[in-house]
C-alpha cells in the first residue's frame, strides 16, 4: 500500500495534508524519515510513525450502529441518506451494512468489511437469531401469536421458521397498542411487518435490538455507532463460525 493512502486511511488527514506530512519529514518507516508519499509499504509489518505517533492498521473492522429511522441500508444512494454517511469520519471505502433494515426501521445494525463474518450472519442455514421490538396498530389475540410462533404464510415459497413472541412489558397484554418482542431466525423482505399483517395487525414501529449474540448498546443514540469489543467480537465469531446443525430450532 501506498504511504500517503495508509495514513489517508488510518484519518491522519486528507491524501493532500499526509503528502505535506511526508514531504516535511514528520513520518518514519522502521526508523527512517520518509519522504515520499508513493512509498510502498507493508501496512502489517513496517512500523510507522508519524508526529512522534506509532500507527497501527486495522485490516478488517466491526461497528455497531445504532441506525435511525429515514435512512437507507446501502453504501451510496442518489436519493436518501445512507448508513455509511454516517460513518464518513472513518474514511473507509470498503464498509457496508450486514443485511438491511427498512428506512423507517431503527435498530441494531453491523457495519464491517469482513464479507465472510457477513455472509455467516445472513447465512439461512446458520439460522442466527434477530429479535425486534415491534410496537402494534391494535392487541393481538393468542391464538394469533401462536400462528406466529408456529409459523405462517407471507406469500413466499415456504411457510416462515418457528419464531418467539413475548411481551415488551406485562402492560402490554392490555394494551391497545401493545408493543410485542419477536425473535425470527430469517431475513426475508420486510419479514416481522408481513408476520403481524398475515395476522390481521400492522406494525407502526419497528426497532431490532439484537442480532446473535450482539446486542444495540443502549448508549447508543440513533445515528451513533462504536467499534465492537474484543469480547463483543469474539462471542460473535464464536458463534458464527461453531459448527450447527441444519434444522434446530429457534
Amino acid at each position: 500500500m501506498r504511504l500517503d493512502k495508509y495514513l489517508t486511511q488510518l484519518n491522519i488527514g486528507s491524501r493532500s495534508q499526509v503528502k505535506d506530512l511526508i514531504k516535511k519529514g514528520l513520518v518514519t518507516v522502521n526508523g527512517q524519515t520518509e519522504k515520499s508519499p508513493e512509498r510502498k509499504i507493508d501496512e502489517m509489518i513496517d512500523v510507522i510513525i508519524c508526529q512522534g505517533q506509532t500507527l497501527s492498521y486495522q485490516d478488517k473492522v466491526y461497528y455497531m450502529f445504532h441506525k435511525p429511522a429515514g435512512c437507507v441500508s446501502a453504501t451510496e444512494d442518489r436519493r436518501d441518506i445512507t448508513v455509511i454517511d454516517f460513518l464518513k469520519k472513518e474514511n473507509r471505502k470498503d464498509i457496508f451494512p450486514v443485511g438491511r433494515l427498512d428506512k423507517d426501521t431503527e435498530g441494531l445494525l453491523i457495519i464491517t468489511n469482513d464479507g465472510d463474518l457477513a455472509h455467516r450472519l445472513l447465512s439461512p442455514v446458520k439460522h442466527v437469531e434477530k429479535c425486534y421490538l415491534a410496537r402494534l396498530a391494535h392487541k393481538i389475540t393468542q391464538d394469533e401469536i401462536l400462528r406466529i410462533e408456529q409459523g405462517l404464510d407471507i406469500g413466499e415459497e415456504k411457510t416462515t421458521r418457528p419464531a418467539r413472541f413475548a411481551w415488551h412489558t406485562e402492560a402490554d397484554r392490555d394494551s391497545d397498542t401493545p408493543e410485542a418482542l419477536l425473535t425470527i431466525t430469517e431475513g426475508k423482505y420486510h419479514q416481522v411487518k408481513r408476520m403481524f399483517r398475515a395476522v390481521g395487525n400492522e406494525v407502526t414501529y419497528l426497532k431490532r435490538l439484537s442480532m446473535g449474540s450482539l446486542t444495540l448498546d443502549e448508549r447508543l443514540k440513533p445515528g451513533e455507532y462504536r467499534p465492537l469489543t474484543d469480547i463483543e467480537l469474539e462471542t460473535l465469531k464464536g458463534e458464527l463460525y461453531a459448527s450447527r446443525k441444519t434444522g434446530d430450532s429457534i
